[in-house]
């Protein structure tokens, strides 16, 4: 079975561009900062799981993954409502969707529900503070999940069990 799912795009309508950032969004964020940064999100759904990809540019970053009861944005400590009655909360350390100057490197909606997956019924930002960015999924069912780090370029990838 084929993937389904969304790309979500790094650069924001108002600059013109559209789809997949281009090397010109991505060199400049590398060059700003030792931090990595994220650069786009997308989703799809495969036999037996569902996938969210954070694509970044820099170094691999730790990450931290656990469920949670309620997400929460980082630095407020405000809950973050997104539909389903189970949450996996996932963290980057280092990671940033900004760069050292204060400038999104992701200008994708930081909050969007992915209807075409079967499991994950939602994705937000959670945090971007302090060299840590945390993202939350919210989902229909409690069920296994992995994460794993790619190379050239730097992703983190996120599997939701079915």
């Amino acid at each position: 079975m084929a993937a389904v799912g969304v790309a979500v795009p790094a650069a924001s309508a108002a600059s013109g561009a559209s789809g997949v950032s281009g090397a010109s969004a991505a060199s400049a964020a590398s060059s700003m900062t030792q931090t990595p940064v994220l650069t786009g999100v997308r989703t799809g759904r495969h036999v037996g799981f569902d996938r969210v990809v954070l694509d970044l540019v820099g170094h691999r970053p730790e990450f931290f993954i656990r469920n949670v009861d309620q997400l929460y944005e980082d630095g407020s400590g405000h809950p973050v409502s997104l539909p389903g009655p189970y949450f996996l909360e996932v963290r980057l350390a280092p990671a940033a969707a900004h760069d050292d100057n204060g400038n999104l490197t992701y200008t994708g909606p930081r909050k969007f529900e992915t209807p075409a997956l079967t499991n994950v019924r939602a994705f937000a930002i959670t945090g971007d503070f302090e060299a840590n960015l945390t993202v939350g999924l919210g989902m229909r069912r409690d069920s296994w999940h992995r994460v794993f780090l790619l190379d050239s370029p730097t992703r983190v990838v996120i599997d939701v069990g079915h």
